[in-house]
């Protein structure tokens, strides 16, 4: 897993939020977050940009496990349910593979399994 030896390298707002990948295979990303103090918002729920930040960097992972270099072009995210637990785990998955475009589907799902969020992430292949 090539992925996870690049990530380990990592520092920054990646590994601050304390994101963990779990498993990758070719455009797809499997990862979970421990919520802490620090991921809250002042309801005492996961802050949205915590729950973006996950979705965002599963969906790059996945798209990094292409070896094809990519930028976002468009981001969304929808808030489905408040997460209950401490962890969250992201599954981004392809949805469409083009010869400029690619888009990944992440879902966001909670200790109880409970879906708590649906990302759609556009990228642009640069090379």
């Amino acid at each position: 897993m090539k992925e996870k030896e690049i990530y380990d390298k990592l520092n920054g707002f990646i590994t601050n939020n304390n994101y963990k990948i779990i498993k990758t295979e070719e455009k797809y990303c499997e990862m979970e977050a421990t919520i802490t103090e620090t991921s809250l918002n002042p309801y005492k729920m996961p802050h949205g940009g915590f729950i973006f930040g996950l979705a965002d960097t599963a969906a790059g992972i996945a798209a990094f496990t292409t070896k094809k270099k990519a930028v976002t072009v468009n981001a969304s995210i929808d808030y489905l349910h408040s997460a209950k637990g401490n962890k969250l785990k992201a599954i981004a998955k392809n949805i469409k593979d083009g010869k400029n475009i690619t888009v990944y589907e992440v879902f966001i799902y909670d200790e109880n399994e409970t879906l708590v969020a649906k990302s759609s992430i556009t990228y642009f292949y640069i090379n």
